[in-house]
């Protein structure tokens, strides 16, 4: 017989006043039905935009999706929805709307793709804010994960094209890491894992987005940056990866990382492209011997831009 059905008493518990709950909770929209289920995003003063182009801040790329399909925000502790002359009109509980205000728990219908308005005070908000960042990020190094990343990618590519603005990506791989799990276990292999990804955040700056894209595999978004400057920035990581050793069962062992960079350029203008060219540059700095920063344009000065 199994312990419970050793043990025939119910347990009574204490009464209080149920979970504790988070102190910062936003309001936020979730989808919860149709294409894009299970994302959201925070609601607050700054307009939240929705729609089918990847420069919305909750993108849903269906077809029955306008570009710039509706937006949100609060003012004065009211949130205020409007239409943004959808050709499916956005829907309010089923109602199609041009302006509304929304209240929690209200229903919102872009497309074909159903929202729920979650507001400040529900214990939801804290639920959809936890579960968001379980399939969000990497439960091991606490980055972004691969499916968050890319789709960060893709919003960020847009934006850059609109705005002229540079953008850029680093690919960084540990070396040889499948001798440090074979020769010291699981255990030893992922507190290098953790370790890089730390050096990682430190390494990104307040706009640019770190992830764990792979095994042993990171990545660095980095909008705005210039293809040299990233090649600095890139060096400059592998550099640190390979001066601070790091501790594998309480002795100080050396790590090394190759870097792979690319940018945002002609004939390479979206996320598979860009992804592609930076893969292709860490496979390069791999053939090199390792330990090394590569582009896939092999002239590109590496040299300090501030020198």
């Amino acid at each position: 017989m199994s312990g419970e059905e050793d043990n025939p008493i119910t347990q009574r518990t204490m009464a209080s006043g149920g979970p504790q709950l988070d102190g910062d909770r936003r309001a936020c929209l979730v989808v919860i039905h149709g294409e894009g289920l299970g994302r959201r995003v925070d609601v607050g003063e700054t307009t939240v935009r929705v729609g089918r182009s990847r420069d919305n801040d909750l993108v849903i790329a269906h077809p029955s999706v306008s570009r710039r399909h509706c937006e949100i925000r609060i003012e004065a502790g009211v949130c205020h929805l409007r239409d943004l002359g959808a050709t499916n009109r956005t829907r309010v509980n089923d109602v199609p709307v041009e302006g509304a205000e929304l209240r929690d728990g209200d229903h919102v219908t872009v497309g074909e793709s159903l929202l729920k308005f979650i507001g400040r005070e529900n214990p939801e908000s804290s639920y959809h804010a936890e579960v968001y960042q379980l399939v969000t990020h990497d439960p091991l190094t606490e980055l972004p994960n691969r499916r968050h990343f890319t789709e960060r990618v893709d919003a960020a590519i847009a934006a850059a094209v609109e705005q002229g603005e540079p953008l850029s990506l680093c690919i960084v791989d540990v070396d040889l890491f499948k001798p440090i799990n074979d020769g010291y276990g699981h255990v030893a292999g992922d507190g290098v894992l953790q370790e890089l990804a730390a050096r990682l955040r430190q390494h990104a700056g307040d706009q640019e987005l770190p992830a764990r894209i792979g095994g042993e595999e990171f990545a660095l978004l980095m909008p705005g940056c210039t293809l040299p400057e990233a090649l600095v920035r890139g060096e400059a990581l592998r550099r640190e990866v390979e001066a601070l050793p790091f501790r594998i069962e309480q002795k100080p062992h050396r790590i090394t990382v190759s870097v792979g960079v690319a940018d945002l350029r002609l004939g390479r203008s979206d996320r598979s492209s860009l992804m592609r060219a930076a893969d292709a540059a860490l496979y390069a700095a791999k053939s090199s011997g390792r330990n090394c920063v590569r582009s896939p344009e092999p002239d590109t000065p590496t040299e300090n831009i501030d020198d």
